[in-house]
């Protein structure tokens, strides 16, 4: 018997689920300090690589004795900082840029899409991988390089959406009214384009966790001994066999919150509607 996730109202159903999945792991994100039961950095050598479901640490211990549960918790307000970080970075220039080029047309829209071309010519984490080893290690790095890499998405969706609706009728009835440029975007197309932005963004989430996550994994993120989930994927590959739980958990954790957020994302497409997809 299979088991949809999609209830009788389209995507209310693969809303719901990721809704709440996506709760829990903000809820872990903000809460952190109050429910680990233990200091994420503390050493205790002499604990160290306990098991799983030992009664002092739920989910055992790393290398360092440190608990594992603590640094998950205190990995998820790292690791979604920085994903917040590179969102409100790429949302505010992709949509200033992507409106400008898309209302404004001719030259600067020619030259704003050879510029995109350009970096789109590129796998989007080899070069942010190259812009944060320029950078140096450090999560204010990562966020940088996925920053000046990321936004391109949003320009596109924006410049696209902006251009078409510039041409809808209403929009020309406003423009002989003597409407300004920045009355016409602030009034009649920006409440059309961030609906479709919202969603866009809720998808663009995941990505950004596993973008952060992998470039902290190859030591260019957060660096020891403040925990993110990357970072303890990288610090466990040593102990893969000697204490698998040490690279499944952060691997679970990451997997589990980005498929929150994607289900999240799609059960919102959903309800936007099926004449929209081509933008995500």
């Amino acid at each position: 018997m299979s088991i949809s996730l999609r209830g009788p109202d389209g995507g209310n159903g693969l809303l719901v689920a990721g809704l709440l999945l996506t709760g829990v792991f903000f809820s872990i994100a903000v809460l952190a300090p109050a429910i680990s039961p233990h200091d994420p950095l503390r050493v205790s050598m002499t604990q160290r690589l306990a098991a799983p479901l030992d009664p002092e640490f739920p989910l055992g211990t790393d290398q360092l004795g440190r608990c594992v549960l603590s640094r998950l918790f205190h990995g998820a307000r790292v690791t979604f900082g920085a994903v917040f970080s590179v969102l409100l970075l790429t949302f505010c220039l992709g949509t200033a840029a992507g409106c400008i080029s898309g209302y404004s047309g001719g030259r600067v829209d020619a030259l704003l899409l050879r510029v995109t071309d350009g970096m789109m010519a590129f796998p989007a984490l080899i070069l942010a991988l190259a812009i944060a080893g320029i950078l140096g290690p450090g999560l204010g790095s990562v966020i940088a390089a996925l920053a000046a890499v990321q936004w391109v998405a949003y320009f596109r969706t924006v410049r696209n959406l902006v251009a078409s609706l510039k041409e809808r009728p209403y929009v020309a009835a406003a423009k002989i009214s003597g409407a300004a440029p920045a009355a016409l975007l602030g009034r009649h197309l920006l409440p059309k384009v961030f609906p479709i932005l919202a969603v866009f963004s809720t998808l663009q989430f995941g990505r950004i966790i596993l973008s952060v996550s992998a470039l902290s994994f190859l030591g260019l993120g957060a660096q020891p001994p403040f925990p993110e989930w990357g970072a303890m994927l990288s610090e466990a590959k040593t102990y893969m066999q000697t204490a698998p739980h040490l690279f499944l958990l952060p691997g679970l954790f990451i997997a589990l919150s980005v498929l929150g957020v994607h289900l999240t994302g799609m059960g919102l497409q959903k309800n936007l509607g099926e004449r929209q997809k081509g933008y995500f």
